[in-house]
């Protein structure tokens, strides 16, 4: 999949709204429901890249910021280093994943701290349900007065865990990502306080403060960030990874214009 993605600076203004009016085929008050809350916004995604290569041709040259992410390369490229150990050093950051890998991670190289809410897998649990059904037998006896017996069941239920993750963007190499309920909060030493949640707050703070060029940006927190972001065809659960992607390189594209 091909996604067209309108970048920052993309507004509901009246002047862009009847460019995406004329280039997308919209009625004006999609585009403006599609726009509420400014860009990143994914505009439209093709099957193939001709067409989104050549909607984003005609929108560039009516000055419109786009982008064509080509989804399949996103997935296709390496996975991110999930973190499950770290500690802080004076210029870089050591990393250990869960499988005992390790890395480090140099500060000056950072781009982005990006935090979002995440998918961190299903829990099933069965629960007993009670419940009153018709008993025949009970009514017969009760000279048909209509009776119920009480009936006993157990059910299973699935839920979704979700909890937060700060993916860290820096230069080339492949994200860098923090899972709050993941982490080994050890290497953060005197500064490690009595929570999981403190943990994670303090991590997002000392990152800041070790790479005070970085930009941090929450948007992704909030499902409706996501969904706004994505719009309508691509799934906030599923698509999250793209909803990074398409983030990451239109603020990398703020920041520098030229990319």
């Amino acid at each position: 999949m091909y996604i067209v993605v309108g970048c920052g600076g993309t507004n509901d203004s009246p002047e862009v709204v009847e460019t995406l009016v004329h280039h997308l085929g919209k009625l004006a008050f999609e585009v403006r429901q599609m726009l509420a809350g400014g860009g990143p916004v994914v505009l439209a995604h093709f099957a193939e890249s001709a067409p989104a290569e050549t909607l984003a041709g005609n929108l560039s040259r009516d000055g419109m910021p786009v982008q064509v992410i080509d989804s399949r390369a996103v997935r296709d490229r390496d996975l991110p280093f999930v973190v499950h150990r770290f500690v802080p050093g004076d210029q870089a950051m050591s990393l250990e994943s869960a499988d005992g890998d390790r890395c480090d991670m140099s500060y000056g190289e950072i781009d982005l701290l990006l935090a979002a809410m995440g998918s961190t897998g299903a829990i099933t649990r069965t629960v007993s349900v009670s419940e009153r059904r018709f008993s025949l037998g009970k009514t017969l006896l009760a000279g048909g007065v209509p009776m119920t017996r009480k009936v006993a069941r157990e059910q299973t239920l699935t839920s979704e865990e979700r909890d937060e993750v700060l993916w860290v963007v820096a230069g080339a190499r492949p994200p860098v990502v923090f899972p709050r309920g993941g982490l080994v909060y050890d290497g953060l030493g005197e500064s490690k306080q009595v929570s999981r949640d403190l943990n994670f707050a303090q991590l997002k703070k000392s990152l800041q403060q070790l790479a005070p060029h970085a930009r941090y940006d929450e948007r992704l927190l909030k499902r409706a960030g996501v969904v706004h972001l994505l719009g309508k065809g691509l799934n906030p659960d599923t698509d999250l990874d793209l909803a990074f992607e398409i983030l990451a390189r239109c603020l990398r594209r703020e920041a520098n214009p030229a990319v």
